[in-house]
């Protein structure tokens, strides 16, 4: 005996114990459409029904065979075709008598369940969806969350971005509104997905919302939205679910989803159940019949006929979960927890701000003397970098914008920073909520040399704080932490960068509270330069004008006592690089650019040490006193007084490795 086997008759025995045998005997005599389905006549299913069950295969039938009738005549997944759910007058008595009556009164709603599907992915489709809502120009479409990341990610705003695929091809959606038993293809059916303008973060509700055209008026084919419950439904409610089951034997018994569908799935489908809402549960169940191509579809109540959720997971024969429509609701009307914050899913984006002149009064940038014992004065940049000369200049701060705790030095010509310059003092840190992602324009430089939202929409390319936003939060009080936070939502502050800079470089991020936290260093100041090493040869960002740097530098100088110095604190600066190369070049070759960028001396994603002369060399920034207070500098040295031959280069794979 099989293990299937085995477990299907431990099933069955459960099943004679709640009486489901018996109802479903009574049932046969009715001959529902789905034995036909199941290629059986009600005579044949009659006598394997009546048939001890150790006594099937006698009688030419299997435990799995009996147990998919009883299933199947208890909450099948009936066939649509032409719009009309079939079988519906031959349900068990589990339910009501006017069943087939409740259905009818929803049959409306089946025209706006369509199947996702994709394009130039390996999977031509990956899940159902519904038209919950209409706007003057689109409709907008609901699913999961797991089926739009199969081709889009969760951008910073909240919405979608389009992956690419793998030949550089971008990935795009449809949704078919017919896929019918039998139906020929329809093109006035599917409809492109413009863009999802909704995924949800992985903490939050699995929800994704899409937008579509708005069918022209005397279009053939204009889906409405299907009416949503006002409050949540109750435990007993007789509900159905209407999809797309598709063949998933990673989650499902592979023997009894043969025999229940019979190897047609990917077609919609109508299959009734019940809430399931007892025990306290704060999650919607119901035991409607589904597999996994029903993710994304409508949980609608058969006596309100008004969606009541969106299913998204389950496990055949056993149960399943659906996402409540209080919090669809919530999240289309703006005031969930976990949706962006100003988000409006039919409009899809947050506006950018901006901020004069007036608006920065009080701030004084970077303090050369924040050190005190030594002044740690801004790099002298090259006049060729083109720097930008703020409105609220000084004679000594010609080219600085000044904000809270930090100054930037930014390039119109490049449309990039070429320096933020950040004091920290560890001892005053008041963390901030990182806010609700707004940017805005800096109007103390003309906003035509600052790139804005409409200029970040490339799927592999981020808003990138030159700063550690984190460290800029300190302050004597809450007020003034909150001021530098707010300010380094600005546009000068950010560069564009690959999105994996700054979400896997550990050491990239800790430098600053490592080299303070150390042994070899002094108090809990520092004074941070962070840039691009622009070369030359750097990608454009489109047709902005910006380039998108390859190569990012951070310079950390703080206070130490030297070894014999008999306590006297000295200047001590270390510097590092951070190369994106190899993810540039992958950037340009799905731009459809096939030339190489080469000649770079680190790898993608890695974090080195360097000599800050060699730094200088490379960023043709002039760090002045700092190149002379360089321990892995002074540590070269001394290796080439001996007549070794170091490498000028430490390759920072923990903080271990740093030259302090």
């Amino acid at each position: 005996m099989t293990d299937s086997t085995r477990q299907s008759l431990h099933r069955l025995e459960s099943m004679g114990n709640a009486g489901m045998i018996d109802a479903s005997r009574a049932l046969i005599d009715a001959n529902p459409a789905i034995l036909q389905e199941l290629g059986l006549t009600a005579d044949r299913a009659s006598e394997l029904m009546n048939t001890q069950i150790d006594k099937l295969e006698s009688v030419g039938g299997k435990p799995p065979l009996l147990e998919a009738i009883i299933r199947a005549v208890g909450r099948p997944p009936l066939i649509v075709r032409g719009g009309k759910v079939e079988g519906k007058t031959s349900l068990s008595t589990d339910f009501a008598a006017d069943i087939d009556l409740k259905i009818s009164k929803v049959e409306a709603a089946v025209a706006s369940v369509g199947r996702i599907e994709f394009i130039n992915h390996d999977y031509s489709w990956g899940g159902t969806g519904w038209v919950i809502d209409k706007t003057d120009t689109h409709l907008l479409i609901v699913t999961n969350r797991h089926v739009a990341k199969l081709v889009a990610r969760r951008s910073f705003l909240g919405d979608g971005v389009f992956l690419f695929a793998p030949g550089a091809a971008r990935y795009g959606a449809r949704i078919d509104f017919l896929e019918e038993v039998d139906a020929d293809p329809d093109p006035t059916r599917l409809f492109d997905i413009e863009k999802f303008t909704y995924i949800a973060e992985d903490a939050a509700a699995d929800v994704a919302i899409a937008r579509i055209a708005l069918p022209a008026d005397g279009a053939p084919f204009s889906p409405a939205p299907i009416d949503r419950a006002d409050t949540d439904a109750q435990h007993g409610e007789t509900v159905a679910v209407i999809g797309y089951p598709a063949k998933d034997s990673l989650r499902n018994d592979p023997t009894q989803m043969a025999n229940y569908f019979r190897n047609l799935y990917d077609v919609k489908r109508f299959s009734p159940g019940f809430l399931i809402e007892d025990g306290g549960m704060t999650i919607l169940r119901h035991d409607c019949t589904t597999l996994g191509g029903n993710s994304g579809s409508p949980v609608i109540s058969l006596d309100s006929g008004k969606a009541v959720g969106l299913h998204y997971a389950g496990t055949f024969g056993v149960g399943n979960s659906a996402v409540r429509i209080s919090t669809i609701n919530a999240l289309l009307d703006g005031a969930t927890p976990n949706s962006v914050p100003g988000f409006d899913i039919a409009q899809t984006e947050r506006r950018d701000g901006s901020h004069d002149a007036a608006h920065f009064e009080g701030r004084e940038g970077y303090d050369p003397d924040f050190l005190q014992v030594a002044a740690v004065p801004l790099p002298t940049v090259p006049q060729g970098f083109g720097l930008s000369a703020p409105s609220d200049a000084t004679a000594c701060r010609p080219h600085e914008l000044r904000y809270q705790n930090f100054g930037v030095l930014y390039s119109g010509t490049f449309k990039t920073p070429i320096l933020a310059a950040l004091n920290i003092d560890g001892e005053q840190t008041r963390p901030q909520k990182r806010g609700s992602d707004k940017w805005y324009a800096d109007l103390r430089i003309p906003a035509e040399v600052q790139l804005g939202k409409e200029d970040y929409d490339h799927v592999d390319i981020d808003r990138g704080h030159l700063i550690r936003r984190a460290a800029t939060n300190w302050g004597a009080d809450d007020a003034q932490a909150k001021r530098s936070n707010d300010d380094s939502f600005h546009y000068p502050v950010a560069a564009p960068q690959h999105r994996a800079f700054n979400r896997s470089n550990a050491q990239w991020l800790g430098l600053e509270n490592y080299i303070m936290s150390s042994v070899r260093t002094h108090g809990f100041r520092a004074c941070v330069f962070t840039g691009p090493i622009l070369s030359g040869d750097e990608p454009m960002l489109k047709d902005t004008g910006a380039v998108v740097p390859l190569k990012f530098f951070k310079l950390v100088t703080m206070l130490a006592e030297d070894d014999g110095s008999d306590g006297i604190l000295r200047l001590h600066a270390t510097a590092y690089v951070l190369s994106q190369v190899e993810v540039i070049q992958q950037l340009l070759s799905d731009q459809g650019r096939v030339e190489a960028v080469g000649g770079f001396e680190f790898g993608a994603y890695k974090t080195f040490q360097v000599r800050i002369k060699d730094l200088e060399s490379m960023s043709r920034l002039d760090f002045g006193p700092l190149r002379d207070v360089d321990p892995l500098a002074r540590r070269v040295s001394e290796s080439e007084a001996v007549g070794a031959s170091p490498r000028p280069v430490v390759e920072v794979e923990s903080f271990a490795n740093i030259v302090l």
